[in-house]
């Protein structure tokens, strides 16, 4: 009886103590253990961060835009579906796109 109690709290101390602070440093690219190296597993945690975050949805302003497949991406709450970059919903060349097709059309529209 006693074996059992002792083995219960220190089953408790690892579940309540060493748990949150499992993967402290690496976060969620603890599940690769010491493998690939550090800087890959640095780089690669950028990428999964971003991957599995939450975006603020440019129809409904809500924050539940969600990867679904490479590139898709939707949004719980309007369910709309937008195509947009693998890892993040939208990359640096789609931004400069957007902002100098906005400078054309104001061109555009100054001389018409």
């Amino acid at each position: 009886f006693i074996f059992i109690v002792g083995f219960v709290e220190v089953l408790l101390f690892y579940l309540f103590k060493m748990g949150k602070n499992r993967t402290r440093k690496v976060g969620i690219t603890g599940k690769y253990g010491t493998r690939y190296g550090a800087t890959l597993r640095k780089l690669l945690r950028k990428v999964e961060v971003s991957q599995h975050a939450t975006y603020r949805c440019t129809f409904c302003g809500k924050d539940s835009v969600k990867r679904t497949n490479t590139g898709i991406w939707s949004c719980k709450s309007c369910k709309k579906v937008v195509a947009g970059g693998a890892y993040s919903l939208s990359t640096a060349s789609a931004v400069t796109v957007r902002s100098t097709i906005a400078r054309l059309r104001k061109i555009q529209s100054e001389s018409a």
